[in-house]
């Protein structure tokens, strides 16, 4: 399967850019006559049929269309980005594969402040949702401040993971399925008390991810993971 991000329902046929087009035939070995697969990352499915195996341009006839289903429930992480590149990068490749629909780089008071580099997390993305089999790309929202996020939540349902020593549930369980979910994540250190009795005031439901101390990362994807159960189960 092949992305295409400018690809539409009512196109003819579509040309590669140089990159996907030499991938498609130089590595992958596809010739004339070979039926491939695109995604435009909307929920597009196009059944292809490839017209000109020119390895810088390749060109496809589209024999079909196919809108896949949006999740009725979507699953939504807000993250604190860390200074480890690299880390924040594997969480963005398993969020995908593992089905998240939205991800908010948080900014809290702890966060390290890093570049945030869009066109390389977004081609992160697209090689995870390629790789997964999957026609909806993840939504990567700018970075979004702490306070700002929390007076306006793009949710129902809300929870802010913390390392406080208070009564929580396991999200698993405060999770309830069919209804689209906002998680918060903190940086290594965890939220402030005072961020994370803003969020409480604010109607987050404070929850566990289990008895051992995460890092951001892994609490991401463990978050993820629960949360896509939940609503897939």
């Amino acid at each position: 399967m092949f992305y295409a991000k400018d690809l539409t329902p009512d196109a003819g046929s579509y040309t590669m850019d140089e990159p996907t087009s030499k991938y498609c035939i130089q590595v992958l070995r596809h010739e004339q006559g070979d039926q491939v697969l695109l995604a435009d990352g909307r929920g597009g499915r196009y059944t292809a049929v490839i017209s000109d195996d020119n390895r810088k341009k390749c060109v496809v006839q589209i024999k079909q269309y196919e809108l896949m289903p949006p999740v009725s429930a979507p699953i939504r992480i807000a993250i604190s980005f860390t200074k480890n590149t690299s880390r924040i990068e594997w969480f963005l490749e398993k969020a995908t594969e593992i089905g998240i629909q939205s991800i908010i780089p948080l900014v809290s008071q702890r966060t390290e402040k890093e570049k945030f580099r869009a066109d390389r997390f977004e081609s992160i993305l697209v090689a995870a949702m390629l790789q997964s089999q999957q026609y909806y790309l993840p939504e990567l929202h700018a970075p979004a401040p702490f306070d700002t996020l929390v007076k306006e939540p793009p949710a129902r349902q809300l929870f802010i993971a913390h390392c406080l020593p208070e009564q929580k549930q396991h999200l698993w369980q405060a999770m309830q399925p069919g209804q689209d979910s906002l998680l918060l994540i903190g940086p290594e250190g965890d939220f402030t008390p005072e961020e994370i009795s803003a969020a409480l005031e604010r109607g987050f439901q404070p929850v566990s991810l289990g008895n051992t101390r995460l890092r951001t990362e892994t609490a991401g994807v463990v978050g993820c993971t629960m949360m896509n159960a939940v609503n897939v189960g």
